[in-house]
């Protein structure tokens, strides 16, 4: 029944993906927050296999808008049917809605979220430290509130939906839970590279993965069910929902800039430009998810998931300046003198030992959305290539995870222990992002890129 004695597949751009046998047929599955980034594109791959997923439930507030739904095939959508849960109630308000759409599972794909927006100025995912350094005490202890009710929120949207199983009667033999690259600290500071399945929680400050990972490990214990943990890198994928895109503001960037007929300048310094990173396509982290969830070996693991192709910006920013037709692009500002620095304190940081992180840039996103001739460009694109969304609308929400992607510390996940289980998908990320801003055309986000992807070989 495993995987590894089937043939490897491709599909499009995805290569060495697993195939399975023809005998796992029939199955149901829940995927909670159907309409954001990973959910969405999650159910876009079980769909994809309509003998072994026969039906799909889309468990969140709202249904996954219908500009989304049009990415997929007619007979796809079919197999989808959306039941309206607001994970905040109560159990059995939950349960009722579950029951009264007769939903089965086999499998659960958890991915509902709740994120904060920072602190005015401050960077995505700002830490204890960092507000205590950089904001008055009051500030701080309003910033620190909000931080243990984003964990306590967080962790009771699993724990009220499990609960909410229990009442249904929904019995599902495997729970796969998606948390990311957070859990490693990789926000707080220097951190034990790369960040692998086996490093222990970072306890530095609150954080809703771990109280998430504890009722999932509590209720299958209870239900003699089995569990999956996967944890992506920035994530890629097309959907309506921008705020935790990071890449997309860098599209807005780069098609402003050609708009303006200017350069797509680089506003890190040259570390950043140099510093080797990678992303986790959505859809490629949707296979391995289904791969996790299917295979028996993988039950009660924990697995990273990036596309292993790793995208230094110095390879991303020309190509980003091509795409949208910039007037070429700029590389890092090598004066010194020209470079704000943000000394993020020297307070603990994961590593447990050395200075302490420090950020660099000539410019920020955040800042360069709020100059009005870039705005009123924005506003010209939309008018001219039928453009519906316009985040220069909330600059703070929309710009703030820009600047991390942009700039902010380089991470490499390990995959060797997913490597060893089995599993061998890869995407080039240039391709996948082309694929994903081509997409967020189409729905109606971004004005189309003007060049082809070219892959990183």
């Amino acid at each position: 029944m495993g995987s590894e004695r089937q043939p490897l597949q491709t599909k499009g751009i995805f290569h060495s993906l697993p195939t399975f046998s023809p005998d796992i047929k029939g199955l149901t599955a829940i995927v909670t927050g159907a309409n954001g980034i990973s959910g969405f594109h999650t159910m876009r791959v079980l769909l994809e296999s309509p003998q072994r997923w026969t039906k799909v439930w889309a468990a969140s507030r709202r249904p996954p808008p219908q500009e989304m739904m049009d990415l997929l095939p007619p007979e796809h959508r079919k197999r989808v049917e959306h039941v309206a849960c607001d994970f905040l109630s109560k159990p059995e308000e939950i349960a009722k809605q579950l029951t009264d759409k007769d939903v089965t599972a086999d499998a659960v794909f958890f991915y509902s979220y709740a994120q904060p927006r920072p602190e005015p100025g401050a960077p995505a995912w700002s830490n204890a430290q960092e507000l205590l350094d950089t904001n008055s005490k009051y500030n701080v202890c309003i910033s620190l509130i909000e931080l243990v009710l984003t964990v306590v929120t967080s962790a009771a949207l699993l724990r009220n939906f499990l609960g909410a199983l229990d009442v249904a009667k929904i019995t599902p033999k495997r729970v796969l839970l998606q948390t990311g690259a957070k859990s490693y600290g990789i926000h707080l500071g220097p951190y034990r590279t790369p960040p692998m399945e086996s490093d222990p929680r970072v306890t530095l400050e609150p954080n809703f993965y771990y109280p998430q990972e504890d009722s999932l490990f509590q209720y299958c214990k209870d239900h003699d069910a089995s569990w999956n943990i996967i944890c992506p890198a920035w994530i890629i994928g097309a959907v309506t929902n921008a705020a935790m895109n990071a890449l997309h503001p860098l599209a807005v960037y780069a098609a402003v800039q050609a708009h303006k007929g200017e350069k797509l300048h680089y506003p890190g310094d040259y570390s950043a430009w140099l510093g080797l990173g990678e992303h986790s396509t959505a859809m490629l982290t949707g296979y391995l998810s289904e791969w996790a969830v299917l295979e028996d070996k993988c039950k009660d693991q924990k697995f990273n998931s990036s596309d292993t192709s790793i995208l230094p910006n110095n390879r991303l920013w020309p190509e980003l300046a091509r795409w949208y037709g910039c007037d070429g692009y700029g590389g890092p500002e090598l004066d010194e003198s020209k470079l704000t620095t943000i000394d993020h304190g020297d307070g603990p940081t994961p590593l447990g030992y050395g200075p302490s992180a420090k950020t660099r840039f000539s410019f920020t996103l955040s800042k360069w959305a709020e100059e009005p001739a870039n705005q009123e460009a924005w506003r010209e694109i939309m008018q001219k290539h039928g453009v519906t969304h316009n985040p220069f609308e909330d600059i703070e929400a929309h710009f703030t995870f820009g600047d991390f992607a942009a700039f902010g510390a380089p991470l490499l996940l390990s995959m060797n222990k997913a490597r060893t289980m089995g599993w061998t998908g890869h995407v080039d990320t240039l391709e996948s992002l082309h694929k994903a801003y081509s997409e967020l055309s189409q729905l109606g986000m971004l004005p189309p890129p003007v060049a082809e992807a070219r892959p990183l070989v």
